[in-house]
């Protein structure tokens, strides 16, 4: 099977949060599952552009990448050369797969497919949830009344992350031919370098403090306006809390977190240590005593799956789209994003060692379970060749 998957950034664009990586290790595991993977994508790095060969291939993990150079309009990712490569190519594929929405990619993705008579799947990533989707809610609905339907429309299926995107998509009444329910899946192979318990700590500084992390990227809808003033009431009872915050700032929000912060009067108990990769994230994972993301949405939630794996106990709210499977399986705690609720149940936590090594041991069965590459790899591949039958 010959699978085209065109996204509008790719690895290492790691700017753009865990679809980035989740996408490639997605493709990963389908080479080893016998499919033909090719990637189109651009060099769009936040203001910059990624050091890569252009219009090449470079063979990652067993997968054909191509990045392309961007072209006017930039901020719509597009990309004329990778227009050009979809429209002669698209023909050879057995199936196209877009991760995008409001963008060029799923733009002329779709078009060519269709006039390709080639399947099409395309993976919105949340953008159609409803806290994303109605932020500058005008302006979205009528670009999709207007161009992003007729993808949506040709589409073999849609392709979720879990139900809960699925059913806040229907709710929108927007076009749905079939769904797909996959979930990303954990891949261990990411998690080999890591550092004994500690060496986070030591490398940066932290001593005998109660970490409390955000790992993600820096953005409105991740909650930061109930998380600072939540951590504010938490110092008051612990004041060896610390929220570490390790993600990076391509919306330019972290000035206003910092604002937050000194509004609240624990600007120095919240620190801010950027974008983490490899060694670090999962030393940040270790070393921590709480993972928290009280966000407004999330089509997935990589960053809490990343935690459960290593078995740091997540504190999340229903805004996280699997919050349900983890409130059910006893996996983390789950409550409204609200201040006060916030703050009690990060309280309880760094004060009950029991608790959290409770929840630690449900959220590693649950990840393992539901959640790890080789449990889930076959739903993609077999979803795939039905399409194509």
């Amino acid at each position: 099977m010959k699978i085209l998957h065109i996204t509008p950034a790719y690895v290492p664009a790691y700017r753009y949060g865990g679809p980035i990586r989740v996408v490639h290790e997605m493709n990963k595991w389908l080479v080893k599952l016998g499919a033909e993977v090719t990637v189109y994508t651009t060099n769009v790095d936040g203001p910059n552009v990624l050091d890569v060969p252009l219009g090449k291939a470079v063979i990652m993990d067993g997968v054909r990448v191509f990045h392309f150079p961007t072209s006017f309009p930039r901020s719509w990712f597009n990309s004329a050369e990778m227009n050009k490569a979809m429209k002669e190519n698209i023909k050879d594929f057995d199936l196209v797969h877009i991760t995008s929405a409001f963008l060029a990619a799923s733009y002329f993705g779709s078009k060519y497919a269709r006039e390709a008579g080639v399947p099409y799947i395309i993976s919105p990533r949340g953008n159609f949830m409803k806290n994303t989707f109605h932020k500058h809610y005008l302006k979205k609905k009528i670009y999709t009344e207007l161009i992003e339907k007729n993808a949506l429309q040709g589409a073999a299926a849609i392709h979720f992350t879990a139900e809960a995107e699925r059913e806040e998509y229907v709710a929108e009444k927007l076009p749905l031919s079939r769904a797909i329910i996959s979930p990303n899946g954990v891949d261990e192979e990411s998690f080999k370098e890591i550092s004994p318990k500690g060496a986070f700590r030591r490398k940066f500084g932290f001593n005998k403090e109660r970490l409390i992390l955000f790992l993600g990227r820096i953005s409105w809808k991740k909650g930061f306006d109930t998380l600072i003033p939540a951590m504010a009431e938490v110092v008051k009872e612990i004041p060896d809390a610390l929220l570490v915050v390790a993600g990076g700032d391509d919306e330019g929000y972290q000035k206003e977190v910092e604002n937050f912060a000194e509004r609240y009067g624990i600007q120095n108990k919240v620190r801010f240590l950027g974008m983490l990769l490899g060694e670090d994230k999962n030393g940040a994972l270790l070393d921590s005593d709480v993972f928290v993301l009280p966000s407004y949405s999330e089509n997935f939630g990589n960053a809490v799956v990343e935690a459960m794996y290593l078995s740091l106990p997540v504190l999340i709210t229903p805004g996280v789209a699997i919050s349900a499977e983890i409130a059910e399986a006893g996996a983390g705690m789950v409550v409204p994003k609200e201040t006060s609720k916030l703050a009690e149940s990060l309280k309880l936590l760094l004060l009950n060692r029991e608790i959290r090594q409770k929840l630690a041991g449900n959220g590693k069965k649950l990840v393992m379970a539901r959640f790890f590459w080789p449990e889930i790899d076959s739903a993609p591949p077999l979803e795939y060749k039905r399409l194509i039958s």
